[in-house]
């Protein structure tokens, strides 16, 4: 049976100037750029009571009403994809999210992704946007994700997502020897000459990621990062923004750098990493229905722990 969706939303003063679909997008964030527009052109998306275009620029203060209904996702097919899951229960799933696992299917990965697995895993998730998907890691970024199996677990989700008030901890691995900890306070916007990438840009959206120095090596960083925010490719951006790459980022992570005189075995694994050194380790939020803060943690993926050990090895041997 297909879900019947009645919301609505006013616009703030912070998005005045914003495309109405962008605009969208940001306020009803349960649902796809794609599909939101697909529904301001039928109308089931209103502007102050009346239709209006996806390239309308908003003004800030418009009341946006949407009455839809939703088909689930029954054009994405469940499939039998091991899930490493940490918690369950009838509102929420918290799971493990291995590298090289997509999220959600696009045009270049049809299916194999998170979002067939839920999908396989629990088949009610049909009926919940997304299939319950409420935030995402990149493909290569391992770790922790929630997920609501209700659409009031997921709004209840997404509106702690906005607030702000989800916590959200991650391992990295940095090229460059960091002093010390600090704020990256850059908005983050698509990079104006690769649609691939993300950048700080002055028209950004704003970005804020705390970082702290676990331990230092000779060449590299483990630093531990918490966001505020969750822009897309957000640790990556502003690491290397601070000129501290992620290793193995093949998007972001700039020419290759040896700590000097390193054994050929570390070279080779620097060379050789096939992703970037990310893994969300931590996630804290409350639970939607029984009103707690629920905390979770997890340990560093095989690949991570053997990274941090070369370089160990290579410091202590090297002093």
């Amino acid at each position: 049976m297909p879900e019947h969706i009645h919301s609505h939303e006013n616009v703030p003063a912070s998005l005045t100037g914003m495309r109405l679909d962008q605009a969208a997008a940001e306020l009803f964030r349960g649902f796809s750029r794609e599909q939101l527009k697909a529904w301001i052109k039928q109308g089931a998306l209103t502007v102050n009571g009346g239709q209006g275009r996806p390239k309308d620029k908003v003004a800030g203060g418009e009341r946006l009403e949407l009455k839809a209904e939703l088909a689930g996702e029954a054009r994405f097919e469940p499939q039998a994809i091991d899930l490493n899951v940490i918690h369950e229960d009838d509102e929420v799933l918290v799971l493990d999210k291995p590298a090289g696992l997509v999220v959600h299917p696009a045009a270049g990965n049809p299916d194999g992704t998170l979002l067939n697995a839920l999908l396989h895993h629990c088949p009610e998730l049909s009926t919940v946007p997304r299939a319950g998907i409420v935030h995402r890691l990149d493909k290569d970024t391992s770790g922790l994700m929630v997920v609501a199996k209700t659409l009031t677990a997921q709004a209840s989700l997404v509106e702690q997502l906005q607030a702000r008030t989800v916590s959200r901890e991650y391992d990295a691995v940095v090229t460059g020897v960091m002093t010390g900890g600090g704020t990256v306070d850059a908005p983050i916007g698509r990079h104006p000459k690769d649609r691939k990438r993300q950048a700080v840009t002055v028209n950004g959206k704003p970005a804020v990621t705390h970082y702290r120095v676990v331990e230092r090596f000779r060449g590299h960083t483990h630093v531990r990062c918490k966001l505020e925010t969750g822009r897309t490719h957000q640790i990556r951006v502003h690491l290397a923004h601070q000129r501290y790459p992620l290793v193995g980022d093949a998007l972001y992570g700039g020419r290759l750098k040896m700590p000097p005189g390193a054994a050929e075995e570390l070279k080779a694994l620097l060379r050789e990493f096939p992703r970037q050194a990310l893994h969300a380790r931590k996630l804290a939020f409350i639970h939607p229905d029984k009103g707690l803060r629920m905390s979770f943690r997890t340990t560093l993926p095989d690949d991570l722990v053997m990274l941090l050990d070369y370089l160990r090895d290579d410091h202590e041997t090297m002093q």
